[in-house]
C-alpha cells in the first residue's frame, strides 16, 4: 500500500488558474503561484489529498515548450514560491506531483539554442531526434528536426542519447531535492521511448520512497506502460470516453464493458492496474459541457469515485463550470478563477457538495481503493457493482433514467445498510437488500454496523429532475413511475460487509429541504408503487401490469408478450414485428427492450 493507492487528485493548470499571460515576457517574476495557497484549504475541504499541478517550469507560452527545467516560470513566480506551495500542501496532508515535459523542449532551451548557433559543431546536435542540416523549417533555421504533434515549437528530444537520459534523470533528482515533489505526470508518455521510461523509473525508485510516475497515454493496451519496469499508472482515456458517452447514450453497457476490459488487463485483480481516472482535464471539454443531460453530473461522479482506479477532479469542475474547445485554442478549458467567487460553494453549490461528499466517502472506505470489482446488475439505464476488500463490502448503484429505480442486491446477512449519499436505511433480509435510487442519481451502500455518522452532518438535497411528494406514507414520483430490478436468482451472496462508514445525504444540484422516507415504505413485495393501469384494448396482454409482476421475474414468453402489448399501444403489430419479438429468446435483450418503451 502506497499513498497514491488512496489518492484523490485535484488537477491544476497553473498558468490558466492564475490568469498568467499567454506569452512569457521573460521579465521580473510575478508571484501568481502564491494566489493558489488558499486553494490548498479548499482542496482539502472537498476531500482531495493529492495535487497534480503543471506545467510549472520556464516556457515560452502554454508551458509545454520548456526552456528551463530548474526554474519556475517567471509568470508564476520564483522557486521559493514553489517550495512554499509544496510545503503548505504537505502540512495539510496533501501530496504533490509535477508535470514532467520530457518528450520535447522549447526552441529557447539551451541545447536547441546551441544547435541554432553552432549547427554541426554543436555538442548538443544529437540531443534532438533526426536533426537534418540539409533541411529547413518555418523559422528558417537552416535545419529540421522531429517535433511533437507537427509543432516545431516543441522539438523532440533524442531519448536514446545517454546524455539526454542523464540530464532528465538529474532534473528529477533536482525537483525532489529542491521542492520535495512526490511524483511526476509524464507528458506525452505514449510517444516516450520505453528504455527512457525505464531509466526514469529507476531514478524514481532511487530518489524517494513511493515516488509515483504516471503517464499521459490515450490509446492502446495500458499494460505496455504500467508495470514494474516502467510506470505506476497512466491516464484512463478509455474510461473517460465511456463515462460521458455512456450517459449521453443511456448506455451503461459501454461503461461496464470498458471497466471489465480494463480490469481484465490487470489480471482481474484489484491491484493489477490502478489507472488515473478523470472525466475532464486541461485538454478535453468540461464534463458539464459534454453531458447532454446536466443532471447526469451526479451518476458520472459517483462512478468516477467508486470504480477501480484513482479519481481526479480538474480545477473548477467541482463548481459545475462550462468549458468548450474553440478552434485554435484550449484557453476556454483553462480559465482564470478566483476562489473568492466560490467562497460559499460548500454550503450553496450542489455540485461542490457532491464532490466533497464523494471525496470524504472515498477516504473513509478503503474498499474503494483496494477492493475487487464485481458487477451485480446491468441494464442500459441502471448499473450496480460491489467493491470488496478485507472482509468489507461497498455496494454502488447508479441510474441514468429520469425515473426512480429500485434494485435488489446481494448484501450478506448483516443487519441494516445505509446509503451514504441518500441517507436511506434498508434491512438485509436473506442476504439481500432492496434499495431505491432517484432518477439521474446514484448511491453508495454500506453496512451500518460500527457506523460513525451524525444526523447533524447530513446535507439534504433533492435531485433537480425528480420531484418527490409525500403521499399516504409512501414516496411517489410526479409524472414518473419506478423501475424495479431484481437479480436474486442470478447473484451469489457477498462476504461480511464493511466495518467503517461515512455518511452524508445526497449532494446533487439544487439545494432544498427534503424529508427522508424509509425505502421499505416505497416497496410492496418487490413491486414499485404505481398508478392503477389503464384498461387495455384487446390483443396482447401486458402481464407485468395485470399480475403486478416485475419484468426481471418473467419468463422469456412473458417478456415477449409484454413487448408486443407495448407495441400494440403505438399502432398495429405487423408480421415482421411479431417475428422479430418471437425470434428473440435472450432474456437480457428482452429486458432492455421492454424497458425502452415510454
Amino acid at each position: 500500500m502506497a499513498w497514491y493507492d488512496e489518492a484523490v487528485f485535484y488537477h491544476i493548470y497553473p498558468l490558466g488558474l492564475t490568469g498568467a499571460p499567454e506569452k512569457n515576457p521573460y521579465g521580473e517574476p510575478v508571484h501568481r503561484l502564491r494566489e493558489l495557497f488558499p486553494w490548498i484549504q479548499h482542496i482539502k475541504e472537498i476531500g482531495c489529498n493529492a495535487i497534480y499541478i503543471g506545467p510549472l517550469f520556464e516556457s515560452e507560452g502554454h508551458g509545454y515548450e520548456t526552456t528551463d527545467y530548474q526554474k519556475l516560470d517567471g509568470r508564476l513566480g520564483t522557486n521559493e514560491d514553489l517550495k512554499e506551495f509544496v510545503s503548505l500542501a504537505h502540512q495539510n496532508g496533501i501530496r504533490v506531483i509535477f508535470d514532467g515535459v520530457f518528450n520535447h523542449t522549447g526552441r529557447n532551451f539551451f541545447a536547441m539554442q546551441d544547435i541554432r548557433k553552432n549547427r554541426e559543431n554543436s555538442p548538443y546536435r544529437d540531443w534532438y531526434q533526426n536533426v537534418n542540416f540539409w533541411g529547413n523549417n518555418e523559422f528558417n533555421d537552416g535545419f529540421s528536426y522531429d517535433n511533437w504533434g507537427g509543432y516545431n515549437i516543441m522539438a523532440k528530444l533524442n531519448q536514446r542519447n545517454p546524455a539526454v537520459r542523464d540530464y532528465i534523470c538529474n532534473v528529477i533528482r533536482f525537483w525532489v531535492q529542491e521542492f520535495d515533489v512526490d511524483g511526476i505526470r509524464l507528458d506525452a508518455a505514449d510517444v516516450l521511448d520505453f528504455d527512457f521510461m525505464k531509466a526514469l523509473r529507476h531514478t524514481a525508485n532511487e530518489v524517494k520512497p513511493e515516488f509515483w510516475l504516471m503517464g499521459e497515454v490515450i490509446h492502446g493496451d495500458y499494460t505496455r506502460w504500467v508495470n514494474e519496469g516502467t510506470l505506476h499508472s497512466v491516464t484512463n482515456y478509455h474510461l473517460h470516453k465511456a463515462l460521458y458517452s455512456g450517459h449521453n447514450d443511456h448506455n451503461y453497457f459501454e461503461i461496464a464493458h470498458t471497466v471489465k476490459r480494463l480490469y481484465g488487463m490487470g489480471g482481474n485483480k484489484p491491484d493489477g492496474l490502478k489507472l488515473y481516472n478523470f472525466v475532464d482535464n486541461h485538454d478535453v471539454e468540461r464534463i458539464y459541457t459534454k453531458l447532454s443531460n446536466k443532471a447526469h453530473f451526479t451518476p458520472v461522479h459517483v462512478l468516477l469515485y467508486t470504480l477501480p482506479g484513482i479519481p481526479s477532479i480538474y480545477y473548477g469542475s467541482e463548481f459545475g463550470i462550462e468549458g468548450k474547445k474553440t478552434y485554435g485554442t484550449d484557453a476556454p478549458l483553462r480559465p482564470h478563477l478566483e476562489l473568492e467567487n466560490y467562497r460559499n460553494c460548500l454550503t450553496e453549490n450542489g455540485y461542490t457538495k457532491l464532490i466533497a461528499a464523494l471525496g470524504r466517502i472515498r477516504q473513509s472506505q478503503p474498499a474503494l481503493s483496494y477492493g475487487d470489482y464485481q458487477e451485480l446488475l446491468l441494464t442500459n439505464r441502471q448499473y450496480a457493482f460491489s467493491r470488496n476488500w478485507n472482509g468489507t463490502s461497498v455496494l454502488v448503484v447508479v441510474n441514468n433514467d429520469d425515473n426512480e429505480a429500485s434494485f435488489r442486491l446481494p448484501a450478506g446477512n448483516y443487519g441494516t445498510y445505509v446509503g451514504l449519499l441518500s441517507g436511506r436505511k434498508v434491512s438485509a433480509e436473506g442476504g439481500w437488500i432492496q434499495v431505491s435510487v432517484a432518477g439521474c442519481s446514484g448511491d453508495i451502500y454500506v453496512a451500518e454496523e460500527c457506523a460513525n455518522w451524525k444526523e447533524s452532518e447530513t446535507v439534504a438535497i433533492v435531485n433537480q429532475n425528480v420531484e418527490k411528494v409525500l403521499v399516504d406514507d409512501a414516496i411517489t414520483e410526479k409524472n414518473n413511475t419506478q423501475t424495479v430490478l431484481d437479480i436474486s436468482d442470478e447473484m451469489p451472496h457477498q462476504e461480511e460487509p464493511c466495518k467503517q462508514v461515512f455518511f452524508i445525504e445526497e449532494a446533487s444540484h439544487e439545494a432544498a429541504p427534503m424529508e427522508t422516507v424509509p425505502v421499505e415504505e416505497t416497496i410492496k413485495e418487490g413491486v414499485s408503487v404505481q398508478a392503477a393501469p389503464e384498461e387495455k384494448k384487446s390483443g396482447f396482454v401486458d402481464k407485468s401490469v395485470t399480475e403486478g409482476k416485475a419484468y426481471e421475474s418473467m419468463t422469456i414468453e412473458e417478456l415477449q408478450e409484454a413487448i408486443l402489448s407495448k407495441m400494440e399501444k403505438n399502432g398495429p403489430v405487423t408480421e415482421q414485428m411479431l417475428r422479430s419479438v418471437q425470434e428473440n429468446v435472450y432474456p437480457n435483450s428482452l429486458l432492455n427492450w421492454v424497458k425502452s418503451f415510454r
